[in-house]
């Protein structure tokens, strides 16, 4: 049967660049470095390229190879915290040494089988010499292929997504997977690759820092022309970079006419990004698709506008985001979380929130994405919002996600079957923490019979009924829409409608039917006449 989901009547058309620069926030957490690192590294990379002289179209190669170099580098999070505990400190390791280099490696055995009791460390550690080592070294290889393949997802024109496959090919023909040296590496990947590791030492340990590096790499991982420039221009390269405002540089900076997407390329590239993001985990493939159809089904049935069902359906996709700062050592324990590692998993949602908000296109989408773990009664997280506080579309969104996980398998406990998730979401109902109305689209979007929906009174919908309540409490429309994260003219339309279903003309009028309706005080929308 078709999805009753219309197409949205209007679309927002969101920069690629924005897309690919927020995505960069997330691999900034995946690494353990401080956010904009990525966007730093791409500035640099940028001088550098405007150094060499290069046009524009190479430069645009530069550009979204230096945004996307390491995107490939969770996709085995997993794997990384089987053999080395925390994928996240692993990966934070990385800019202290000189890849390939003995003290590399040393550091890398020192951590195998952190967080495990000595004899579980020391049996990993005599696997991973036998063959756990090559089960590594080959996820560094396929880093850049996992790479390259977001590219053609994204539609990157062929010079980034070559430069991408060869992300960690080094001068002198000792990188991964080892099969190009010299000129043969593409020059948008040699320029990346040196400015990925220039922008931590710049940042670590100056200008000098970053031209001894340059010197001391010269024709072993770098490009000796790139390094040549970089020592004889590093003033004007690195001008700036610990007080700039990375994100509008960057977007700034983005060469030729800049790409524009919206409608269906738009959501294309949301589902690509957002299905990267959940192969961190092997208990999350394809969850964030999965929530993101099920919320705009939900929705739709709901009444909201196509406006509002978009949205949800993009906030679905990028709900997820914040995980990649989440170490794989929590995601996947089988065991209790201990108090330190529920803070970090309660910092998910304002992490994505973090990400998104920097992008005016993806502002609103944060909005709803941000309360997808808050809780009627106070309980959920980041910020233990309550009732009102928590929109519509948030609601829709946390039940759905709640739904979907319980479908899925966790480290901790087999997946639950569609009839059993649905008795321990109701039970969540009932214990004041999920809507009635979100949990009952939800259900029926995912095929369940669900109770029928009775309308508000004077048959207003769910939207109409809390655009009323801030309307009797004096809010203008200008304040409602700032509340409600909705246009001012959108207000007015609703307020309009809402009059003439309950035949008021004033405020007053409006709060007196609120009141003998039991509307007012507030009450939770699952309660009394909006079931």
């Amino acid at each position: 049967m078709p999805s009753i989901v219309a197409r949205a009547a209007e679309d927002t058309p969101v920069r690629l660049a924005e897309l690919v620069a927020a995505l960069s926030l997330g691999i900034d957490l995946a690494f353990g470095q401080p956010m904009e690192h990525v966007l730093r590294q791409c500035l640099i990379a940028s001088r550098i390229a405007d150094g060499l002289g290069l046009d524009e179209g190479r430069r645009a190669a530069v550009y979204y190879t230096a945004l996307l170099i390491n995107v490939g580098c969770h996709s085995d999070a997993h794997e990384q915290a089987k053999w080395f505990g925390d994928d996240i400190a692993l990966r934070s390791t990385k800019y202290g040494h000189e890849p390939r280099s003995l003290r590399g490696a040393a550091k890398g055995l020192r951590l195998l089988g952190s967080g495990h009791a000595p004899l579980h460390r020391f049996r990993l550690g005599l696997e991973f010499v036998l063959s756990g080592h090559r089960e590594v070294d080959d996820m560094i290889a396929h880093h850049a292929a996992i790479a390259r393949t977001l590219g053609e997802q994204l539609s990157l024109p062929r010079e980034v997504l070559d430069a991408l496959g060869s992300s960690y090919e080094r001068w002198d023909g000792r990188g991964w997977p080892g099969k190009l040296r010299g000129e043969a590496v593409p020059l948008a990947a040699r320029i990346a690759h040196a400015a990925e590791y220039l922008e931590v030492a710049n940042r670590m340990g100056g200008l000098a820092a970053a031209q001894k590096l340059a010197r001391d790499w010269r024709g072993g991982q770098l490009d000796p022309a790139v390094a040549d420039l970089v020592v004889a221009r590093a003033t004007s390269i690195f001008a700036g970079l610990d007080v700039v405002a990375a994100w509008d540089a960057v977007i700034r900076n983005e060469p030729a006419l800049a790409v524009v997407i919206s409608g269906e390329r738009l959501r294309a590239a949301l589902v690509a990004i957002a299905n990267f993001v959940d192969l961190k985990s092997p208990y999350f493939l394809g969850h964030a698709q999965a929530v993101s159809d099920l919320a705009a089904e939900a929705a739709a049935r709901s009444g909201l506008t196509e406006t509002d069902v978009r949205n949800l359906r993009f906030a679905g996709l990028v709900h997820g985001l914040g995980r990649l700062g989440v170490s794989n050592a929590i995601l996947d324990k089988r065991g209790p979380l201990g108090a330190g590692e529920w803070e970090r998993v309660r910092m998910q949602p304002y992490l994505t929130e973090r990400i998104l908000r920097q992008s005016d296109a993806l502002a609103h989408v944060a909005r709803i994405a941000v309360q997808h773990r808050e809780r009627l009664d106070g309980s959920g997280y980041p910020r233990g919002l309550t009732g009102a506080a928590i929109s519509i579309e948030a609601r829709i969104l946390a039940a759905a996600d709640a739904y979907q996980s319980m479908c899925e398998p966790r480290p901790y406990r087999p997946s639950h079957s569609a009839e059993a998730a649905a008795v321990l979401l109701r039970a969540e109902v009932r214990a004041g923490r999920h809507d009635t109305s979100a949990v009952e689209a939800v259900l029926g979007a995912a095929g369940h019979r669900v109770v029928r929906r009775r309308e508000g009174p004077s048959g207003l919908t769910v939207r109409e009924v809390e655009i009323l309540r801030l309307v009797a409490r004096g809010l203008s429309n200008k304040e409602v829409a700032g509340s409600l994260f909705i246009s001012a003219k959108t207000v007015a339309n609703h307020v309009e409608h809402i009059y003439a279903k309950i035949g008021a003309s004033s405020r007053a009028g409006a709060s007196l039917f609120a009141m003998q309706h039991g509307l007012l005080p507030e009450h939770e929308l699952s309660t009394r006449n909006v079931a």
